[in-house]
């Protein structure tokens, strides 16, 4: 009887074993929902749960197809691709099937608001406000107290790189101020989860650690809070531009501790080195260099190329694998999903050139055909214009490839540059002349940091003959020959990443030097936020000296730059000269359609020109710390008859009878 009972009991546990192993576990589905009448009708499901790799997947709704089941190395990740050609809005049952125990998960199709090409992306006739949320404005809805569910931080607006509790909500309720300044498009960094716990006294409040690529992070608001601030900026007249992420995520994410497939990170060998961990002392760890030349230079080393792209920025953000197919659906796929479900009207990409560029392009491309009036702008940073042009859509200075040994790289002798040469340095006869194939970024916007640092040099030089001062700009507008496009070419004094203009000063002729520049130049201007107010700051000590609080945007602040009468008198006159160029700006075709001439500096004073139907606009800046003479005799083929014009910064005629005399680093911004 006892021998029975103990059998009995062995089969029991034996069974409920093997249920337990074939039980069906969907813990989430990514993305968390997806739309009908798309171009392309295909969408990637990642389904995440214990085994899941194992199941069978079927639905019976109508116009919906299980067309693929991908099965990765980790056991616990299911990829389902699904046609959605002919399927109606509606709630979809998905059928999950391991052995004999099923599960079945519901799944919304939604319907889209508008088809992609009524989409319109930021353009030149925007300025972007580029600003930080956890900076910016609290509504002090979440610091009250930790956010239970999240990993380990501290709020603490005297410590530079921990949070310091700016939210969503906090930024809707300034929505005002941004139509008072001017601007017309906000561009936020990052407002994904960023999950991961304090460390050493710093954070990842800044948002570039992604933990969650379908959820805001709780301690900025709810998605849907984040819908609430887009709809109410759209009514405003407000662009939203999103900061996404596609090099790397946050080493909290769940990929990082089950990766999905054996290739889903670069160089993620160096993980079991470190048990799992993101203390890289010890182990293999490569980091990138940072150095973004070797993907553009035809001489580069391999081992230059492999640090560039394959280097993880830092240990604890993992570098995707772009090169790997699923990787770069699952990423595409949540970009779509954020236009159609928030309605942002742009996206800065992050750290482009360091990703593989396949990969990228792809992504460009497939947005491109959904949305072909969309817009987005890569981080480029070089500061070499040819290396910045390379990156721009249809760029023709990456159509030919160079020649290594007796092949074009790429070529299986069905394409040649005209420049293949055998070891004897003589024509390989086997490639025929006919033009290389082009290498198509199909990125629209980039980011120019020639402008940037050329400005940041020139403010501290006296402008010469020769090189120094505005003639680095000069210099610097030379080359957009280069750009297909330089209307989608975005310029900017500073940024997150960056001192900022003023540095540690308060040189208010040198912004508003940098200023009317940044506004009449044939670009795509972004301002970071507190330039208006003339916020300084450098990154000597820590980046969160560039990233400091908007005053007045906290509850318990002591004064409001939000207002006139917060603002202090220097302060107030910034504002009103970037006010006075911004809200001139808007709707100026002079300045967004109008031919640029440019005139080498002389005598220290630097000039350019927009013209259009008849209408003319002179931005003119005494490059220097002395008075100049402007002797008009030189600019006759702009100004002509003209003997009177108007300054837009001081509502104030001048006559063009005569030369001007400009006072030491004098700015005027003239209409005529």
């Amino acid at each position: 009887m006892k021998k029975n009972t103990l059998l009995t009991a062995l089969f029991v546990a034996i069974s409920c074993t093997l249920m337990a192993a074939n039980k069906v576990n969907v813990s989430r589905i990514d993305p968390t929902c997806w739309f009908v009448g798309m171009k392309n009708p295909s969408v990637q499901l990642m389904v995440y749960g214990n085994g899941i790799r194992e199941a069978q997947v079927t639905t019976s709704y109508p116009g919906a197809v299980v067309d693929s089941i991908v099965r990765l190395d980790s056991p616990n990740y299911l990829l389902v691709y699904m046609n959605l050609k002919d399927a109606q809005p509606g709630e979809m049952t998905l059928n999950f099937q391991i052995g004999k125990q099923k599960k079945t998960v519901k799944y919304q199709l939604k319907e889209r608001e508008m088809s992609g090409d009524k989409r319109q992306g930021f353009t030149n006739e925007d300025v972007l406000y580029m600003l930080m949320p956890d900076r910016f404005a609290s509504s002090g809805k979440y610091t009250k107290e930790p956010i239970k569910g999240m990993r380990h931080y501290t709020v603490d607006r005297n410590a530079p790189s921990l949070r310091h509790g700016g939210d969503l909500e906090g930024l809707r309720q300034h929505l005002d101020y941004f139509n008072d300044l001017g601007v017309t498009a906000l561009w936020f960094t990052p407002v994904l989860e960023n999950d991961s716990p304090d460390q050493f006294e710093f954070s990842t409040y800044h948002g570039y650690a992604t933990t969650d690529y379908y959820r805001v992070d709780p301690r900025f608001g709810t998605n849907e809070e984040y819908r609430r601030l887009t709809d109410e900026a759209h009514q405003k007249g407000l662009k939203i531009v999103m900061d996404m992420i596609f090099n790397h995520c946050g080493f909290e994410h769940p990929w990082v501790a089950d990766m999905p497939s054996d290739d889903w990170f670069n160089l993620k060998d160096w993980l079991k080195e470190s048990g799992g961990t993101s203390d890289s002392r010890g182990t293999s760890f490569l980091q990138t260099s940072y150095k973004l030349t070797p993907v553009r230079d035809p001489y580069a080393s391999e081992v230059d190329k492999r640090e560039t792209v394959e280097g993880w920025f830092v240990s604890t953000m993992p570098d995707l694998n772009q090169n790997n197919p699923y990787v770069m659906d699952y990423l595409i796929q949540n970009s779509i999903w954020w236009i159609e479900t928030i309605g942002i009207d742009g996206i800065r990409m992050d750290t482009y050139p360091y990703a593989f560029e396949g990969g990228m392009a792809r992504w460009m491309k497939t947005l491109d055909e959904e949305y072909p009036n969309f817009n987005v702008v890569g981080e480029t940073w070089v500061t070499d214009p040819a290396y910045t042009a390379s990156w721009q859509k249809d760029s023709r200075l990456v159509m030919s490839r160079r020649c290594e040994g007796t092949k074009v790289r790429g070529c299986e002798n069905t394409h040649e540059c005209g420049k293949c040469q055998n070891a004897e340095g003589n024509l390989a006869p086997s490639h025929p002349r006919t033009p290389a194939p082009s290498k198509n970024s199909y990125l629209k916007t980039v980011m120019d940091f020639s402008f940037q640092e050329k400005l940041d040099s020139a403010k501290h030089e006296e402008t010469d003959n020769w090189w120094r001062g505005y003639n680095r700009l000069y210099q610097s507008f030379v080359y957009d020959y280069l750009y297909e496009d330089p209307t989608h070419v975005m310029a900017f004094l500073d940024n997150h990443d960056t001192n900022r203009f003023l540095e540690d000063g308060q040189d208010a002729l040198a912004l508003k030097q940098g200023l009317a520049l940044l506004l009449t130049i044939p670009r795509i201007p972004q301002l970071y936020y507190g330039t208006e107010i003339m916020m300084n700051g450098t990154k000597a000590k820590t980046d969160g000296n560039v990233r400091k609080d908007f005053p007045g945007g906290f509850p318990g602040d002591t004064r409001s730059a939000f207002t006139a009468e917060g603002r202090t008198p220097a302060e107030n006159d910034m504002f009103l000269f970037t006010s006075r160029l911004l809200h001139w700006r808007q709707g100026n075709d002079v300045i967004t359609k109008g031919r640029m001439t440019q005139f080498i500096p002389y005598k220290g004073v630097y000039v350019i020109a927009r013209r259009l139907n008849g209408k003319t606009v002179m931005t003119i800046l005494n490059g220097t710390t002395h008075p100049a003479k402007m002797e008009l005799k030189r600019y006759a083929e702009i100004i002509g008859d003209t003997k009177k014009a108007f300054d837009i910064p001081t509502c104030e005629t001048v006559d063009l009878s005569q030369d001007i005399m400009l006072t030491p680093r004098q700015t005027l911004v003239l209409e005529f």
